[in-house]
């Protein structure tokens, strides 16, 4: 049977062998690192968005501070009052300028709010893959194999996030082979450093797993879900399966259609009666796409940069 990427990945972070359970031949470690099971009720899990206005969705950004800064002047003088803003994940990684980037979006917020009827509920920020590793690899002294997982998460861009705050993918690997006590005070700089930023770690600390309109018509994720799976059961599909996404065929949970930003195989607006995937490639050297919803989730405006 063929394992699943969002599967290897689970392997890979959590020291999980590839039928999920904990340890065993084949992994990278041990104890499990730390649990990513969705609750159903949390808040600090899913954004509901209010009725009414728009729904603005902006794809994967991947550190190019530039492209976002020109379609948030796009998106500014469009945004009405009552409309909302999703940002779906993978704001961090790849892309030169990831700090340039989480101050542009901290700009922006602020003059979204500043408009008339815009709530600080109405801009939500989701977990992506690269937000995911990010708070990884800040708990890397607690992973089953540090090395082997700092070398996969630099495979995948990480090091563009680490070299933000002030951090040296060498030296972090160096670290690693010394043992726990050097890699604690590796991630603690790294730490620190994003502490210091203004704003920056309450960003972080914000980011959602989904988000949803509260007449269920418009469910938004960084990367898929698993169909198979109830909405409170997604855990890090959200974030790793992408190949779920593509087997939707049907409504999913109720919703008429589901919204990703990233995609790791197919890059393009894609569109389809169930689902929009919004990943133009930005990062990999496309451009950085957003799409206006109306209530109904069909496609009103779109711009990009």
């Amino acid at each position: 049977m063929k394992t699943s990427w969002c599967l290897k990945v689970r392997c890979l972070l959590e020291g999980k062998n590839k039928s999920g359970q904990s340890g065993s031949p084949g992994c990278l470690g041990g104890r499990a690192w730390g649990s990513l099971s969705v609750m159903s009720g949390n808040s600090n899990i899913f954004a509901t968005l209010r009725a009414g206005g728009r729904l603005w969705a902006i794809g994967a950004i991947h550190g190019e501070a530039r492209r976002l800064a020109g379609l948030h002047r796009q998106i500014g003088p469009r945004f009405r009052a009552g409309d909302k803003l999703v940002y779906l994940g993978n704001i961090l990684g790849c892309g030169a300028d990831v700090r340039a980037t989480v101050e542009e979006i901290l700009l922006f917020r602020r003059s979204l709010l500043a408009k008339p009827d815009v709530n600080c509920g109405d801009i939500v920020f989701l977990r992506g893959g690269q937000e995911e590793m990010w708070r990884k690899v800040l708990q890397l002294h607690l992973a089953p194999s540090p090395q082997g997982v700092l070398q996969w998460m630099l495979a995948q861009g990480l090091g563009s996030t680490i070299t933000a705050y002030g951090g040296n993918p060498e030296e972090g690997l160096a670290a690693t082979a010394e043992g726990a006590v050097s890699v604690s005070r590796w991630t603690g700089s790294l730490r620190a450093a994003l502490n210091a930023s203004d704003g920056h770690a309450q960003l972080m600390n914000t980011l959602r797993h989904a988000a949803y309109t509260d007449d269920l018509a418009l469910l938004f994720v960084a990367a898929g879900v698993d169909p198979g799976r109830p909405l409170t059961a997604q855990g890090d599909n959200f974030w790793w399966n992408g190949g779920g996404f593509a087997r939707i065929a049907e409504p999913f949970a109720g919703f008429r259609r589901v919204v990703r930003g990233f995609s790791r195989t197919e890059k393009g607006l894609m569109v389809s009666r169930h689902t929009v995937s919004l990943d133009t490639g930005c990062g990999f050297g496309g451009v950085l796409t957003a799409v206006a919803f109306d209530l109904e989730g069909r496609m009103i405006d779109q711009a990009e940069a």
